[in-house]
């Protein structure tokens, strides 16, 4: 591997991304990548790893599992080679798994144009059936032929099995002899034999096979059964032919798919890799980030993957819009090198197609290279000390690095003298920046601080360190310059104060200015960024608030209009009702001739009815605008006025009673209605009662004191006609007509209960 990949512990990742593979190939695929150098490469790695999260999310986890290497076998058959039971399930495996990967892609449905790249891998996958089942059917594992392999085979066992219980009969007979050391039957050479005692072997007839260690047991075969093992034996050879037979027979049904079978467990192996990519981007909460052209890192709270998820602390930094160089200072074990090590990992990461543990709206350029100047590679043998290790290194990035190459570098200009350290440090990270390279460096120099602070196309960073608690926060704070803390380290650990005033006494004007500077720059960053949290949090929940308070309006519009449609609804029951009981009512007017005090009473139930109705559709939901109603003074005999609870027009024809009600004439029917429930009838307001629609041809009989025999309704709506018809079917009761006519259209039936 790469020296520069080795120092960021690219092969730590490599490692786990391999433990997620299931196939030989797989993990050899997994321990050789490497990050690539074009865009085009990279963007195809990072699809396929997307593609495949998302089917995992979709579809679970496809099943894989390990294969032999086939190139031997696939020799053998080119060659007309009988393969082992072994083999042959190994080639059998590869079908399996092929069709059972194509099975979990087209699970569902999926629209595989989203899975352009593994919609190409999966349809190229080749599998047979017909040849899984012959062999499933034949072979039972690795060492073992089914009986059913074939119908010769099977005779053969059968023959087998009947010939050993017949021996095994024989033998038992003989086992309750006092010549018998043991009533057991076992085999020696493959032929069924009988413990003897040493003794008696002149005794038993047969063939001696064995003899015990001890000398006191003969394991003799009996003459009684020596045919039948030679029988035996002779069905063994013939069972062993057959199996020759049979593994011939299958080897032979492979060998026109042995460039399928190549193809096959290729992709097998591609497939693996790519869902062990994705498996290990799951268990990280990886993104998969966008790629510019820019020259640009955007890093948005990033976290180290080889670090404790609970104990890691995300670090955000956007190299190459507003600078190219970064100056990480703080003090040590503060989280430079970590900072260095993250930004290098996770740029080797997605270059090499994986995702990272940032979070969405990260970004990368695709670099040349990556070079890593981070430890110290001092060494004894070779008189190497720290800071010539360095420059050897330094010397080496110099000579391969380019515009498009990430270059990080640990502790710049350290293990020498600190002024011609820093001086060359400086020198480095200019030649770099004219290079227009992107560089990260970590450093404890000041004059870098100081040369980051006024040269443009640097910028400061630092590393937290809680002094009162001596432990580093990790956090990366960009456009501070870090401090050293060498005084208030020392102080807590228990050194002197005289010594550390002394130390502080030493120092410049200069140094002891620019040091506060860097304090107060220090703690305002700090609160800044404290305040800048706490804004961001209060937004995140005002804008969760807003949220909230937008559902809860959405809710109410529409409990609102649930309420206004369930009102209308109980208003036209009510109405429906009342309609029902004033048609009752009607017809009892109709039949009475005679009494009038009946009829009277029949009225007024009448106008109760009404009166109920009026005040039930008030009380459910409000009424348009109407006319003025009548001044009592107003009011005379004869005079036109609208009944609002009939919606018709009348004439009156009494006083104001003491109850404040006149007797209206309304058709043939004489109604007391209370004066509030009149209008004056105004010329448009007749008009639109007296017609409703003009398409209908329908005119009231309070108007024309005649009702016409047929309404037209085509072209009105559902709601339209039931009112309109439902008001005709009234006026005609009302004027005693026994047969109308309605015309309307084939519509959709809804209405067809009001035909007559």
């Amino acid at each position: 591997m790469n020296i520069n990949l080795q120092k960021l512990e690219f092969n730590k990742i490599l490692d786990i991304l391999q433990s997620y593979c299931l196939t030989n190939m797989g993990k050899d695929m997994a321990y050789s990548l490497l990050p690539k150098n074009t865009r085009q490469e990279v963007a195809q790695l990072l699809a396929e790893t997307d593609e495949a999260i998302n089917l995992i999310y979709r579809n679970s986890t496809p099943a894989f599992s390990n294969i032999e290497p086939i190139d031997i076998t696939l020799k053998n058959l080119e060659n007309g080679a009988t393969l082992s039971c072994k083999s042959i399930l190994n080639l059998c495996l590869i079908f399996k798994l092929s069709h059972n990967l194509k099975e979990y892609f087209n699970k569902d449905f999926l629209n595989t144009e989203d899975y352009p790249i593994l919609s190409n891998l999966f349809n190229n996958l080749y599998s047979n059936k017909s040849i899984i089942d012959v062999v499933n059917a034949s072979i039972l594992d690795e060492h073992t032929i089914s009986d059913s392999a074939s119908s010769v085979l099977s005779d053969i066992r059968r023959k087998q099995r009947k010939l050993e219980q017949d021996i095994r009969s024989k033998l038992n007979s003989m086992l309750h002899s006092k010549y018998v050391q043991e009533s057991i039957i076992t085999v020696r050479n493959n032929r069924f034999v009988i413990p003897v005692k040493e003794e008696y072997r002149s005794s038993v007839k047969g063939f001696v096979h064995d003899i015990s260690n001890a000398g006191s047991t003969v394991f003799i075969e009996p003459i009684a059964v020596f045919e039948m093992n030679n029988e035996l034996n002779k069905l063994k050879m013939e069972e062993e032919l057959e199996i020759e037979t049979v593994l011939q027979k299958l080897s032979s049904l492979f060998i026109p798919y042995s460039e399928q079978l190549s193809l096959d467990i290729e992709i097998i192996g591609n497939l693996d890799y790519i869902f062990a990519k994705a498996k290990y981007a799951k268990n990280i909460n990886g993104i998969i980030p966008k790629i510019n052209e820019n020259k640009e890192l955007n890093f948005i709270n990033a976290k180290h993957p080889l670090i404790d998820t609970n104990k890691v602390v995300p670090i955000s930094v956007n190299l190459g819009h507003d600078f190219s160089t970064l100056l990480i200072t703080g003090p040590n074990t503060g989280g430079k090198t970590v900072t260095l090590k993250t930004i290098g990992l996770l740029s080797c990461m997605a270059c090499s197609g994986l995702a990272i543990p940032c979070e969405n709206g990260s970004s990368i350029y695709v670099f040349d290279n990556i070079f890593a100047d981070i430890g110290d590679d001092q060494s004894i043998s070779d008189s190497l000390s720290t800071f010539s290790s360095h420059i050897v290194n330094i010397v080496e990035i110099i000579k391969n690095a380019t515009s498009n190459s990430l270059i990080l570098v640990d502790e710049l200009g350290s293990g020498t003298d600190p002024i011609e350290g820093a001086n060359l440090a400086i020198s480095i990270l200019d030649y770099f920046k004219q290079k227009t390279c992107l560089t990260i460096a970590t450093t404890h120099y000041q004059e870098l601080k100081q040369y980051a602070l006024v040269t443009e196309g640097f910028e400061n960073a630092s590393v937290e360190f809680d002094v009162k608690t001596m432990t580093p926060t990790y956090r990366l704070l960009v456009g501070i310059p870090g401090k050293s803390n060498a005084f208030e380290i020392s102080k807590n650990l228990g050194l002197d104060m005289s010594i550390i005033e002394n130390a502080k006494n030493m120092m410049s004007f200069e140094q002891t200015s620019f040091e506060e500077l860097l304090k107060n720059i220090y703690d305002n960053k700090s609160k800044i960024e404290k305040e800048k949290e706490e804004i961001e949090l209060k937004l995140k929940n005002i804008d969760t608030l807003e949220k909230s308070l937008i559902s809860d309006k959405n809710e109410l519009k529409e409990k609102e209009q649930e309420i206004i449609i369930k009102a209308k609804n109980k208003a036209r029951d009510i109405l429906l009702e009342a309609k029902e009981d004033a048609n009752e009512i009607i017809k009892e007017l109709n039949n009475i001739h005679n009494s009038s005090k009946d009829a009277n009473n029949l009225r007024n139930q009448l106008n109760s009815k009404i009166k109920n109705v009026s005040n039930s559709e008030n009380s459910e939901f409000e009424t348009k605008a109407s006319n003025p109603s009548l001044n009592p003074k107003e009011i005379n005999k004869n005079m036109e006025v609208f009944v609002k609870s009939l919606g018709k027009n009348g004439t009156i024809i009494s006083n104001i009673s003491k109850s404040n009600e006149v007797q209206v004439q309304v058709g043939f029917m004489k109604l007391n209605v209370s004066i509030s429930d009149l209008e004056k009838v105004h010329s448009d307001k007749s008009a639109k009662i007296e017609t409703s629609k003009n398409t209908s041809g329908y005119t009231s009989i309070s108007k024309s004191r005649t009702a016409k025999s047929e309404i037209n309704v085509i072209g009105l709506t559902v709601e339209d006609a039931i009112f309109v018809v439902d008001k005709f079917l009234d006026d005609s009761a009302l004027a005693k007509l026994k047969t109308v006519r309605i015309v309307h259209g084939k519509g959709t039936r809804k209405i067809t209960r009001w035909n007559s």
